[in-house]
């Protein structure tokens, strides 16, 4: 049976996003998703957001990075109403993690 996508990106970048309450977290995103936070701040969903590093390797830690996001979430479009933060389950926050690692950034 095909793995059905809910989305089809391709992650190449890490960007650090302040929530409303000044905490502030790492995400692998995109150009287009990281277009979509900065519409989010601009709306008040979030108060900042901000490129860490630009054009990551596409390592095996990112491609299964990429395919749990892709299966996951549905990428909002300029018409969004909120800012969804991507949650990671406990396999997912490993590769999360080995991504900063191997990207020199934590």
């Amino acid at each position: 049976m095909a793995t059905e996508y809910k989305s089809h990106e391709t992650l190449d970048l890490i960007e650090q996003i302040t929530r409303l309450d000044g905490t502030k977290y790492m995400e692998i995103s995109n150009m287009v998703q990281n277009g979509r936070a900065e519409l989010a701040a601009e709306r008040g969903f979030i108060k900042e957001v901000r490129i860490l590093q630009l054009n990551i390797p596409h390592s095996e830690h990112v491609i299964n990075y990429e395919d749990y996001i892709n299966q996951t979430y549905t990428m909002p479009d300029e018409s969004m109403d909120h800012f969804e933060e991507w949650e990671r389950t406990e396999d997912i926050e490993k590769e999360f993690q080995l991504i900063l690692k191997e990207n020199h950034i934590g």
